[in-house]
């Protein structure tokens, strides 16, 4: 089968020749009939299988007739990162080079600007990651109400970087007899959900077993130590085991792993670069552009960065942290061996990686090699403490308690000196019921000067209380302040 018995256009046939295509993939032979039969598809293949050509080439085509309004895209394509924006840009422009289309492209850590002006100019295509495609349409920069066709590609990445809700908000925003494409490599049920509710009747293409490998990958486990500083040494160990490699993908689980091996890799001689999500834009396109170009031999990247990258001739994916979801394996070892190349995956896993790596087994549904670069790993090697180092202390290892152990805590020490101090006198001031609230000024509750001898008493101007004027409670108002009731003033020492 070739291109030719697809149903494209002369135009697309003419361009897919020119870039040096002879025989579409299983993807694309079985989903572009589909495509362009107006029937909504939903994608099921492995990380790649050419799945952007099975929807650009059919999109080409339903595109040569008619005509893009300001504000108003014909298409849309919803991608989970812009580095796959960029990449299906990219395809536009190498595929669709013969046909006059306005491609704009929505994602987040560029100018917001420059794509509003292309969108009012109007646009064929719109490729937008959702938060950015959201932005626009709040602000009134975009109506979705002219969409025709809609892809969703890389649909289980988007759920596992929370996109759903605004994929389910995009989709009501859309007219209800748009045709959609729908792409993934896996599908758990969140997934199966989605479809069931925006797929209207969808011709489901499966080329290979959901969440399987591509039997062109050779796959291998390496043990090696919990300790970060030697499982550095290990992965360097490793590389050099290879011989000389092409170029090569570094896979981290964080962030801060991945700049540390960055690092690492640098400081031992390496040609190496990072790639992760807190790196603004313009440095993430400066290094993959470096990469592909080969001026780079070692990227290291994240999941989010590096999930559907299409770098043809990769041989070697390292996984160093074991992936936590299964279904990551899947698509970090689909970086290499695509289009039927041949294609290098190791792991690095320590003892604390048992679960993770048994659920891969299981996911792909087959058993993974070792492969031995001269690390010896006890089988018993303890957990990491929980001061972050690797291995215990010679006491802990004997059972023994340390001497800073059998100390009394410091707290408890002195509540125990605090406790045989003798308690202190204190005069409490106790009241009867009914209780008299104290004036604030310190002369009222101080007592009258006794008389002098051969003195009348002066009799003192009674003070009127405030419960007096109306409140609720007992009335005071026969007392005089000298001559208060000894009960109401009596104290005792405790």
């Amino acid at each position: 089968m070739d291109f030719t018995t697809l149903g494209l256009s002369p135009k697309v046939l003419e361009a897919v020749t020119a870039a040096g295509y002879t025989t579409p993939t299983a993807i694309q032979a079985e989903a572009i009939p589909h495509a362009l039969a107006r029937r909504d598809v939903l994608g099921l293949a492995q990380t790649g299988s050419g799945k952007t050509a099975a929807f650009v080439l059919p999109m080409l085509t339903l595109l040569e007739k008619g005509r893009a309004r300001a504000r108003m895209p014909r298409t849309l394509i919803l991608e989970p990162t812009r580095e796959l924006a960029m990449q299906v840009q990219e395809a536009f422009e190498s595929l669709g080079r013969l046909h006059n289309l306005s491609v704009a492209t929505l994602i987040g850590g560029v100018a917001f600007e420059p794509q509003a002006l292309k969108i009012d100019r109007g646009a064929d295509v719109v490729i937008a990651t959702p938060g950015r495609l959201l932005d626009h349409f709040e602000r009134g920069k975009l109506l979705l109400t002219g969409v025709e066709l809609l892809v969703i590609d890389e649909a289980d990445r988007m759920l596992d970087m929370g996109f759903i809700p605004d994929i389910e908000r995009i989709c009501k925003l859309l007219p209800f007899t748009r045709q959609t494409l729908f792409f993934s490599a896996t599908m758990p049920a969140e997934i199966q959900r989605l479809t069931a509710q925006f797929l209207h009747n969808p011709v489901q293409v499966e080329t290979s077993a959901v969440s399987s490998t591509a039997a062109t990958i050779s796959q291998f486990a390496v043990k090696c130590p919990s300790d970060p500083k030697a499982k550095r040494d290990t992965l360097r160990k490793l590389i050099r085991s290879q011989g000389e490699i092409k170029n090569a993908i570094v896979f981290a689980n964080r962030k801060t792993t991945v700049a540390l091996l960055e690092k690492s890799l640098l400081r031992h001689g390496f040609n190496a670069g990072a790639l992760h999500g807190d790196m603004d834009q313009s440095a993430r396109m400066k290094t993959l552009a470096a990469f592909r170009a080969q001026e780079l031999t070692f990227l290291i990247a994240s999941d989010v960065a590096a999930r559907g990258l299409d770098i043809p001739e990769v041989s070697h994916v390292f996984n160093f942290d074991v992936p936590i979801h299964s279904e990551d394996y899947v698509h970090r070892i689909g970086r290499t061996g695509r289009a039927g190349r041949e294609g290098n995956a190791y792991m690095l896993v320590t003892s604390h990686d048992t679960k993770h790596f048994k659920a891969i087994e299981d996911l792909i549904k087959k058993s993974v090699e070792w492969f031995d670069v001269g690390v010896i790993v006890s089988d018993d090697e303890a957990a990491p403490e929980a001061t972050g180092r690797g291995r215990r202390s010679p006491r802990a290892e004997r059972g023994e308690r340390s001497p800073r152990a059998e100390r009394p805590p410091r707290r408890a020490a002195k509540a125990e000196r605090t406790a045989d101090a003798p308690a202190p006198v204190v005069e409490i001031e106790q009241h009867d019921e009914p209780q008299v609230k104290p004036e604030r000024s310190t002369r009222a509750q101080q007592q009258p000067r006794a008389a002098s001898p051969g003195r009348a008493p002066q009799p003192q101007p009674r003070r009127e209380n405030r419960r007096e004027k109306g409140d609720d409670g007992p009335d005071f108002k026969g007392f005089d302040q000298g001559n208060m009731p000894a009960f109401l003033t009596r104290t005792t020492r405790v």
